[in-house]
């Protein structure tokens, strides 16, 4: 017996991330960890809008109208992305003065302009304008992928961060600050490792047949899925990590049965008759 499937490559794993995601903030929502990690919160949320609208509106509006949509939500995605940095950072290290905070975060600005300058490229001065709608959008797309970028190299930055100090100041393993920024560390990772091969492939590839460029598209389809994938692994990290509650945090009954102990033991033995 052989079973037909016609779904692509592509369109199962949107599905499994889409339900990945609607998991996830069920756990947020379920687990309340949306007070803690509110950015966070308001991340995936983002991500999960824009995986529904590239379902429902592609190819159902205008090319200028759908990029300009497309673009706007990638601009508030980066700059909650940076938002989310900041808030696992005050998690992780809220404890450390703030002549260490001032140091880490002049050491950690200097590390993205570096990358920022250097990763990419940028635009001639002279050529920036605004007077177009396709120049605007240009322009806003440029901010996107600047900002997306100098979210991922502090995202990884920050990770490795409270890999190393983050035991000390109470965000160690089975914490859950460590663990979303594992996760978000892995993801820009990829994302980083997938941009950085495509751009490669396209300096180097000089396809001289249309089956030569056919493979070429093949490879970008199949390196981006690879990258997809990893995300999805990601999601499922979250999901569990998330469910699980911390040491610190267990369940009130522990806590209660510990209190109640030495009230019990202060009793007076049963007399016998």
């Amino acid at each position: 017996m052989h079973f037909n499937f016609d779904f692509t490559a592509v369109q199962v794993l949107w599905t499994l991330t889409f339900a990945a995601h609607l998991v996830l903030l069920v756990v947020l929502m379920g687990r309340e960890r949306i007070r803690r990690f509110p950015w966070f919160t308001t991340g995936i949320v983002l991500v999960t809008l824009r995986l529904l609208t590239s379902r429902l509106l592609y190819g159902r509006l205008p090319q200028l109208t759908l990029s300009g949509i497309f673009i706007i939500l990638a601009d508030v995605t980066a700059v909650i992305a940076l938002l989310v940095v900041l808030e696992m950072a005050r998690r992780a290290f809220g404890r450390v003065s703030h002549r260490v905070w001032i140091a880490w975060i002049l050491v950690l600005a200097f590390l993205g302009a570096v990358v920022l300058a250097k990763w990419g490229v940028w635009p001639a001065w002279e050529s920036i304008a605004f007077d177009t709608p396709l120049a605007r959008l240009g322009m806003m797309q440029l901010v996107a992928q600047k900002l997306g970028l100098l979210a991922d190299v502090l995202t990884i930055a920050l990770a490795l961060l409270v890999v190393l100090f983050g035991r000390r100041y109470g965000a160690g393993w089975r914490s859950h600050v460590q663990q979303i920024l594992i996760g978000l560390s892995t993801a820009s990772l990829a994302q980083l490792a997938a941009q950085t091969i495509w751009q490669v492939i396209t300096k180097t590839a000089a396809p001289h047949s249309m089956a030569e460029y056919e493979r070429i598209m093949g490879l970008r389809e199949k390196l981006f899925n690879a990258n997809s994938v990893v995300y999805l692994l990601v999601l499922i990290w979250w999901i569990v990590c998330l469910w699980i509650d911390e040491p610190a945090t267990a369940p009130a009954a522990v806590a209660t049965a510990q209190q109640e102990t030495p009230a019990a033991a202060e009793l007076p033995p049963d007399s016998e008759d």
